[in-house]
C-alpha cells in the first residue's frame, strides 16, 4: 500500500465540504463587505453634504435678515422703488452680501426676481440679468422648500468616476420670504412668513472635502480588502492543516486495515504452512538419516555415496526451508534482556566479513565509540539485521558500499542500511514484505516478512526505499523502552 494515495471517499468528501466552507466563508465576506464598505462611503458623503445644506440655510437665514433690515425695509420706509441693476443699490446690497458670507466658503450668491424670472443679483457681474434656469430645487424653493444639488464634473460609473479629477459644487436654493406692498402705490407693506418675492442661491465649493471622502473610501476598500484577503490566508491555512491531519487519518485507517487483513491473512497462512511443515519435517530427517547410513555402509560403492551425498544435501536445504515456514508461522516469543544495540550489529558485520572480503565491499558505519542500550531479543535482532545485510550483499553485483548508520531519537532508535547496489524497482518495493514474494532466482520469499514479523514484535517498523538502478534503504526504528 502505498501512503501517499488516499481513496476513502468518505473522507475525501469531508476535505470538500472544508474547502467549500473555505470559499464560500471568502464569498459571503465578498459579497457583504463591498456593498457595507459602499454604504458607509455614501453616508459619509451625505452627512457632509447635509452639513453643507445646513449651512446654506444658516447663511441664508442671517442673509436674509441683513437684506430685509438694512436694504428692504430702509428702501419701502423712504418708499424708494427697489432697483438692483442701479449701481448705487448694487453698491448696497453688495456689502450686505459680502459681510454675510465673509469666512465661509461661499464661491457665488445669486437672487432671483422670481416675478420676471432673471437674476437680479449676483456675486458674478456677468450673470446680472441672465434668465432662471428652471430646475427641480429652484422649483422647490419657490413653493417654500429649501433644497440642494450636487454639480461635479466627473462621469462614468460612481466607483470609477472617483479617480477623474473635477470641481465639485453644492447649490442651495433658498426662499426669500416675508415683506411685500399692501397697495399699487406702495404707500404702505406687511409682513408675511409665507410670502415669498425670491429665491437665494449658494454655490460652495466641496472640491475639499469630497477628495477627502473619496480618499475615505479608498481607506475603507483597502482595509476590506485587506481584512478579507488576511481572513482568507487565515481559512486557506486551517483548510491546509485540515487536509494534513485528514489524509494523515485516512493513512493511518488504511495502514490499519492493511495490516489487519494481513494479519487475517498470515494468521491462516501461517496454521496451513506449520500443519504442513510439521508432516513433511519428520520424514525429512527420516530420509536424511537413513541417506547417512547409507553412506557411511561398508558395502556401497563411490556410486552410491554420491548419490546419498545429494540426497543429504538436498535435504538439509528442505529442512532450512521448513524450518523458515515454522518461523513465519509461529509468532516469536521474545526474550527480552539488557543489550547494546551496536554490539549486536557489529556481530552481524563481523560474522560477513568473508563475505564482504571476498566480493570486494566496503562498509561504513557510525557505530564505534557509540552506545545504543536497551531491552531486547538479541537473537531475534541479530537474525533480522543479517537477513537485511545478506539482501544488501545479494543486491552489490561488482564492488560496492554499505552504508550503517544508527541514530538516537527522543523515544526510539532509527538504524538505516543502505547499500548502491541494483536497487528494487516501484512495482516491487511494496510487495517484499509479503509473505512468498521473491526476486530471487532462489528463496521462499519468507525472510522480510519475518524479520518484519521479528521488528514489530519489539514494537517496531520497518521501511524500504529504492530506486531500480540506485541501491536501497532499509529504516528501522525500535523503541527505547520495551
Amino acid at each position: 500500500m502505498n501512503p501517499s494515495q488516499v481513496d476513502d471517499p468518505f473522507e475525501g468528501k469531508k476535505f470538500k465540504l472544508v474547502k467549500y466552507f473555505a470559499w464560500a466563508s471568502f464569498m459571503v465576506l465578498a459579497i457583504f463587505s463591498f456593498p457595507f464598505s459602499a454604504i458607509v462611503s455614501q453616508q459619509t458623503k451625505e452627512i457632509l453634504e447635509e452639513s453643507y445644506e445646513n449651512r446654506s440655510r444658516l447663511i441664508g437665514k442671517n442673509l436674509h435678515f441683513q437684506i430685509t433690515q438694512n436694504f428692504i425695509l430702509p428702501m419701502m420706509l423712504s418708499r424708494r422703488p427697489i432697483q438692483l441693476s442701479n449701481p448705487e443699490q448694487n453698491k448696497q446690497i453688495n456689502k450686505i452680501v459680502n459681510n454675510t458670507i465673509q469666512g465661509f466658503n461661499i464661491e457665488l450668491v445669486n437672487i432671483y426676481d422670481i416675478g420676471k424670472n432673471i437674476i437680479a443679483y449676483s456675486t458674478d457681474p456677468q450673470l446680472f440679468g441672465n434668465e432662471v434656469e428652471q430646475s427641480l430645487e429652484y422649483k422647490k424653493a419657490l413653493a417654500g422648500d429649501v433644497s440642494s444639488v450636487l454639480i461635479s464634473q466627473r462621469s462614468g460609473w460612481w466607483f470609477f468616476n472617483q479617480l477623474a479629477e473635477a470641481k465639485v459644487q453644492l447649490k442651495t436654493f433658498v426662499p426669500l420670504k416675508g415683506v411685500y406692498y399692501l397697495d399699487p402705490d406702495k404707500e404702505s407693506f406687511a409682513f408675511d412668513p409665507n410670502y415669498i418675492f425670491g429665491v437665494f442661491e449658494f454655490t460652495q465649493d466641496m472640491t475639499k472635502e469630497y477628495k477627502g471622502i473619496i480618499r475615505f473610501q479608498y481607506l475603507v476598500f483597502g482595509l476590506t480588502i485587506l481584512i478579507m484577503g488576511l481572513i482568507f490566508v487565515v481559512l486557506l491555512l486551517v483548510v491546509r492543516k485540515a487536509e494534513v491531519m485528514i489524509e494523515n487519518r485516512v493513512v493511518e485507517q488504511q495502514e490499519l486495515e492493511a495490516q489487519l487483513n494481513q494479519a487475517e491473512r498470515l494468521a491462516t497462512l501461517g496454521e496451513m504452512v506449520a500443519g504442513v511443515s510439521h508432516e513433511i519435517k519428520n520424514p525429512l530427517g527420516i530420509i536424511r538419516s537413513t541417506a547417512e547410513l547409507l553412506a557411511e555402509t561398508a558395502e556401497s560403492n563411490q556410486q552410491s555415496k554420491r548419490l546419498s551425498g545429494v540426497i543429504i544435501e538436498e535435504a538439509t536445504r528442505l529442512n532450512n526451508i521448513v524450518t523458515e515456514f515454522l518461523d513465519f508461522a509461529r509468532p516469536p516469543t521474545l526474550n527480552l534482556q539488557d543489550c547494546k544495540l551496536e554490539e549486536i550489529l557489529q556481530k552481524n558485520l563481523n560474522f560477513l566479513q568473508p563475505e564482504f572480503e571476498k566480493r570486494g565491499i566496503r562498509v561504513q558505519s557510525n557505530l564505534q565509540g557509540r552506545t545504543f542500550e536497551f531491552q531486547a531479543d538479541q537473537d531475534l535482532l541479530y537474525r533480522a539485521f543479517l537477513n537485511i545485510m545478506l539482501n544488501a550483499v545479494q543486491a552489490i553485483n561488482k564492488e560496492g558500499l554499505i552504508q550503517i548508520r544508527a541514530a538516537k531519537e527522543k523515544d526510539y532508535y532509527e538504524i538505516e542500511i543502505e547499500d548502491n547496489g541494483s536497487g528494487i524497482s516501484p512495482e516491487n518495493i511494496q510487495k517484499l514484505f509479503n509473505p512468498f514474494f521473491t526476486t530471487k532466482e532462489r528463496g521462499t520469499g519468507l525472510g522480510l516478512s519475518i524479520v518484519k514479523k521479528i521488528i514489530e514484535s519489539h514494537r517496531g517498523t520497518i521501511k524500504l526505499e529504492s530506486l531500480k538502478g540506485q541501491g536501497t534503504k532499509v529504516r528501522v526504528r525500535l523503541p527505547r523502552q520495551p
